[in-house]
């Protein structure tokens, strides 16, 4: 971020507090806004885009500010952001082309000389947030890591202290992993006395909280219907002694789903003298879903 000049900044203090509020908003995470970065006087420099501001004046989260101008309209949030550019807080500048050769390289901005407030037009802020925040974690953090570097200094019981959680977390992991052979192993003895098979915990690794995750107890490995609607193929070819299989699974477990079905494939194919196995994973993320596949051949 360039420094800002004390022309700048004195013209920011005659802003009133109503103006400073709405500019604390637009600064901040809440707002939306999508802030890029540019280059500026040979320094990098956040900027928007004119009509971005104007959506977040209009959004339920300016409503609930407090002690800010009311804005109803396309038209309050325009002559808002107007008002607001004579207080130096952002000023409308030009973009230009990358200045390096890299595809994520900053463009270049150029100050406009007539500064007026336009929504298809960019604005460079020149106003920095409170940063209270980032400075305490960064002390927070430096503390952490003079505490461990000292961790040989420490109290013989706060040592023991910690050691003790230590036992407990890893008890606690491998307690979940534990769990998760035990169902592999029910699952697969359920599906063949008691076909289509039980799952102990059926939604131990899915998407929800950690409560949820242990109900119910159990569940019959039913098909559901978003599973079917978002597609589940099994193709076999059989070709005299060259077998293949291949699976693949649309859903949200990910690549613990992934691992699963590798281990179920390989117990239920163990007793075959294979002279070739390959396993070979495919990972792709779609915008919408993720498409865990592999491939398990063997001759």
């Amino acid at each position: 971020m360039n420094n800002i000049s004390p022309a700048i900044v004195e013209q920011q203090s005659k802003a009133p507090p109503e103006i400073r509020n709405v500019i604390k908003f637009l600064r901040s995470s809440k707002s939306g806004i999508k802030v890029r970065v540019g280059a500026l006087n040979g320094g990098r420099t956040d900027y928007f885009k004119g009509k971005h501001a104007m959506k977040a004046l209009q959004s339920p989260a300016y409503a609930k500010v407090k002690n800010v101008p009311k804005v109803e309209s396309e038209e309050d949030a325009l002559k808002l952001l107007a008002s607001a550019m004579p207080f130096a807080y952002f000023l409308r500048v030009d973009r230009g082309q990358p200045t390096g050769s890299a595809a994520n390289s900053p463009k270049a901005l150029q100050i406009n000389q007539m500064q007026l407030f336009q929504q298809p037009d960019y604005y460079a802020w020149f106003y920095e947030p409170s940063q209270w925040m980032t400075t305490v974690g960064g002390f927070a953090m430096l503390g952490v890591m003079l505490a461990g570097v000292m961790f040989p200094l420490w109290p013989p019981i706060m040592r023991l202290g910690v050691w003790y959680i230590s036992i407990g977390v890893l008890g606690l992991i491998g307690l979940f992993f534990a769990i998760a052979v035990v169902r592999l192993i029910f699952y697969i003895i359920t599906i063949i006395v008691a076909s289509p098979g039980i799952w102990i915990f059926p939604k131990l690794f899915a998407d929800v909280g950690f409560v949820e995750s242990f109900i119910p107890l159990w569940e019959w490995d039913m098909p559901k219907k978003k599973e079917r609607q978002e597609g589940r193929e099994i193709r076999k070819e059989d070709k005299g002694r060259n077998r293949r299989f291949r699976v693949q699974r649309v859903g949200r477990h990910g690549l613990k789903s992934c691992v699963i079905y590798v281990i179920y494939l390989f117990t239920l194919h163990t007793s075959r003298n294979a002279a070739t196995w390959l396993v070979s994973f495919t990972y792709t993320i779609k915008p919408t879903n993720r498409n865990i596949g592999f491939q398990y051949t063997f001759t």
